[in-house]
């Protein structure tokens, strides 16, 4: 079992939680014209790492909120959990944060022709 502390309201079972996935993905901008192929890497292609990363979790059987988490993938532990709208603020969860390929914005995509990602390949 899991204890997944809640910034608002405190330690709870993991039962409680919902996993959305990855956080800090770079959500592509109205005003911005991505090709299908951009589309679908934004929609379809996921991290899934062994090691530490960076999710979205929501208390979904409490106040509701979200908020983020970052966590060892191997061994389950929780090294750090941080508000929305923030970044963390540990060393390894920063390391983490900083070489995610998944933060480019459109913009910076199309600046940087071809960028490979991390961890695989198309």
């Amino acid at each position: 079992m899991l204890i997944i502390t809640c910034p608002f309201c405190g330690p709870r079972d993991e039962v409680e939680f919902a996993c959305g996935g990855e956080a800090h993905i770079a959500r592509p901008l109205a005003d911005h014209k991505i090709s299908d192929a951009d589309f679908a890497d934004y929609l379809f292609m996921r991290d899934n790492p062994k090691g530490l990363f960076l999710e979205r979790w929501r208390h979904s059987a409490g106040c509701r909120r979200w908020f983020n988490v970052a966590r060892d993938t191997v061994s389950n532990e929780i090294v750090e959990i941080y508000p929305m709208g923030s970044l963390p603020v540990k060393t390894a969860a920063k390391t983490t944060y900083k070489t995610s390929w998944r933060r480019d914005t459109a913009a910076e995509k199309a600046a940087t022709p071809s960028r490979s990602k991390a961890g695989g390949s198309k």
